[in-house]
């Protein structure tokens, strides 16, 4: 990895940290919907050690494979597109989800939501992924990766909300058990 690439990283995932779950680390605040002033942002960063300036932070937010952040179309607000564990409202509308949709977790995890379902836990959603290799790449963050189909179609005819991200998560509040298949 490029000294280039360490940065890009480092800076990607304190953004993350931030934007998603403590502002209050380095004293920015977040609207309503998650927007932060850009140029308040870096000054508060460069302030606490952690430097960069517009042109890394565009970057950041091109590059990131997850497409984890976005940028109002002025250029002068940043937000991270879900995975919050603050309070905001994303302000997206809620939409039918595909028929089957997927969640990655560890092995380890597996019995345990078999039993009582996805949980958001100190998130503001559960989030599905719309394709098997993603959830994979999500599972294999913690471990070895387990693959649960997700009945979204039937959940969605029953009354379970959906919403799908920005950057093209789907998120729910809730999967219950009898909603979970196992991805062979």
């Amino acid at each position: 990895m490029t000294p280039g690439d360490k940065k890009l990283l480092h800076t990607s995932k304190f953004l993350s940290l931030v934007l998603r779950h403590q502002p209050e680390l380095i004293g920015i605040q977040l609207d309503i919907n998650g927007w932060t002033d850009v140029d308040i942002l870096i000054e508060k960063a460069n302030q606490h050690g952690v430097i960069f300036d517009k042109a890394l932070l565009e970057l950041v937010v091109a590059t990131n494979p997850k497409k984890r952040f976005a940028l109002n179309e002025s250029r002068t607000q940043l937000r991270a597109n879900q995975g919050h564990s603050v309070s905001i409202d994303l302000g997206i509308d809620s939409q039918t989800p595909p028929d089957i949709l997927y969640h990655g977790t560890a092995e380890h995890s597996a019995s345990a939501i078999l039993q009582s379902g996805l949980d958001k836990r100190s998130r503001q959603h559960v989030h599905l992924s719309a394709d098997l290799d993603t959830a994979r790449k999500v599972g294999q963050r913690h471990g070895k990766p387990f693959i649960f189909i997700v009945l979204a179609g039937r959940m969605a005819q029953v009354g379970h909300t959906f919403y799908q991200s920005d950057n093209g998560v789907w998120l729910t509040d809730h999967v219950p058990a009898r909603f979970l298949t196992v991805q062979d």
